[in-house]
């Protein structure tokens, strides 16, 4: 698994060259922002060690299997971690797959749920350590991004995708069709994309490619193309 430090507080954990999870480091350890693919608990683990802290929480962006794979496995081995989600993604991450009424869709795929459940329920605004939850629903109903307060670093999920240049969930790219491909709502995602750019991140982190320094540029790119394609989301 490759480390690399992004910022002053961020490191990037990356698995096969495309599965990235995240650890934050607060005064009191790290807090990691998702679990990648199933076998990656050691390497996480590790990594954490050989950075010199110890991983007091978890939260994830949402309940896809390359963002929850290890969790399990994680949470059998730091039982004092403490485990938040967003409230509406929870479900998926129990393999809940019903849909809340106003919600609407492709069928959802890649859920294959954990046994682990979440101690705390996230919501707009909601803070872990130094980060701020930012609902961003589209790629999955209930989508979370995560904001660092103390230098506007976005951990955006896959609300964003870099790993061919920075694409928005639910735009298709035939080099890079995935985040087309698994997105539940393209224009709904496209709207939470709008949203996350107003945030005016210092630096734009994401679960698959590099992360971007001083990503305004790119991100409006990214949204012109993703409203081109759903010309819908502009409303």
């Amino acid at each position: 698994m490759q480390v690399v430090q992004e910022s002053e507080n961020l490191f990037r954990l990356t698995r096969f060259g495309m599965i990235n999870c995240f650890l934050v480091r607060e005064a009191d350890g790290f807090t990691l922002i998702d679990a990648g693919l199933r076998g990656s608990a050691d390497a996480i683990l590790c990594a954490a060690s050989q950075l010199g802290a110890p991983i007091q929480r978890i939260i994830l962006t949402h309940a896809h299997i390359d963002h929850i794979g290890s969790l399990d496995s994680l949470i059998m081995a730091i039982t004092t971690a403490e485990l938040s989600m967003g409230k509406r993604e929870a479900r998926l991450l129990a393999k809940d797959l019903s849909l809340d009424a106003g919600e609407n869709g492709k069928a959802l795929i890649g859920f294959t749920g954990a046994k682990s459940r979440p101690s705390r329920l996230l919501v707009e605004g909601d803070r872990v350590g130094s980060l701020q939850a930012v609902a961003s629903p589209g790629h999955t109903p209930g989508h979370m991004a995560y904001l660092d307060i103390r230098d506007n670093a976005l951990i955006a999920g896959d609300a964003f995708t870099t790993q061919t240049g920075v694409v928005v969930a639910g735009v298709f790219k035939a080099l890079f069709p995935f985040p087309a491909l698994f997105s539940w709502n393209a224009v709904l995602a496209a709207k939470s994309a709008a949203r996350l750019r107003e945030l005016n991140p210092e630096l734009l982190a994401v679960g698959h490619g590099p992360s971007i320094p001083s990503p305004a540029r790119q991100m409006d790119a990214a949204l012109e193309e993703a409203f081109r394609q759903h010309p819908e989301a502009r409303q």
